[in-house]
């Protein structure tokens, strides 16, 4: 059994929904309380073992990398002038020399594709997949548990999440078979099953471990849902071949490619800070107060 030391993040989207904020600053690279989104996604791989961070890009994403590169102007400056706890803080958010690659997705064909892109960093061996929208709020990271149970079962895993019954039609959703350790066997898979026609309340929430065998099938994938190369089909295409793992997320997933997740991302990990949160509570407290007997006079766009 192959270790997982690689991580795929395709960033490579527009960001429409946060217009006109990701006109030029990417929407993986805005802020949750003090730090990107993608800051989050990366700690989280860290903190499962990862090794090689891969990033799949698109236009106006260089910002990206020079995020994850050395600043020494600044590194100079906070040490000349004594802020060692700034300066610890970017240090250890700093990837190692040779820990991160970046490669282009010259065409927008959907998260299949983005995958695709990374197969020649990936190579010969299991490898993670973060969704960069998707950010986990838990005291033991999503991705570390399921590296635990991918070494009992040396297969693919997939994260999921329980749902409302009725929003099934939202997501991609599983079958659920056998316990399987801390797990389940996956007995299907269906991208926004029809009202009524879900296999299970349980939806895929963008963590996602695979073996390398995906990328043949993503190569030979015909355009699905929205023009695109869906993930999915490739992912039932493997399912005749391996076996697939769901583990069952318990913590909470913020999607923070909707302005409603992000604001409550933010109002989430702020309330998780020990140094901000009395004052957080405090505003919010107020807001709510001041608030509550206003009516608004316009929507906004």
């Amino acid at each position: 059994m192959k270790k997982v030391r690689k991580a795929v993040f395709p960033v490579a989207g527009l960001g429409t929904r946060f217009l006109p904020a990701t006109k030029t600053i990417p929407k993986e690279m805005l802020t949750v309380v003090d730090r990107p989104v993608i800051q989050y996604v990366m700690d989280e791989a860290r903190d499962a073992g990862i090794e090689h961070f891969i990033f799949v890009t698109g236009r106006n994403k260089t910002v990206i990398e020079d995020y994850f590169d050395v600043q020494f102007e600044l590194y100079n400056t906070l040490a000349e002038r004594g802020k060692n706890d700034q300066l610890d803080l970017l240090r250890e958010t700093q990837p190692k020399p040779g820990q991160t690659s970046f490669t282009r997705q010259q065409v927008p064909l959907g998260l299949g594709h983005a995958v695709w892109c990374a197969r020649e960093l990936v190579g010969d061996e299991p490898f993670a997949l973060l969704l960069p929208d998707m950010i986990m709020q838990s005291e033991n990271g999503c991705l570390k548990d399921m590296v635990e149970l991918y070494q009992h079962t040396g297969s693919n895993i997939v994260a999921v999440q329980e749902c409302d019954p009725e929003e099934t039609h939202k997501y991609g959703v599983v079958g659920r078979g056998d316990e399987a350790h801390s797990g389940f066997e996956i007995t299907g898979m269906v991208e926004k099953p029809p009202h009524g026609t879900a296999p299970s309340n349980l939806y895929i929430n963008g963590r996602y471990i695979l073996q390398p065998e995906i990328f043949p099938l993503l190569e030979a994938q015909e355009r699905g849902a929205g023009g695109e190369i869906q993930l999915t089909d490739a992912m039932l295409k493997l399912m005749t071949d391996q076996a697939f793992y769901g583990f069952h997320y318990r913590g909470r997933t913020f999607d923070c490619g909707s302005r409603e997740g992000f604001v409550e991302a933010n109002v989430a990990f702020a309330l998780w800070r020990p140094d901000i949160y009395p004052n957080i509570v405090k505003v919010i407290e107020d807001l709510l107060e001041s608030t509550k007997p206003m009516e608004r006079r316009s929507k906004p766009r």
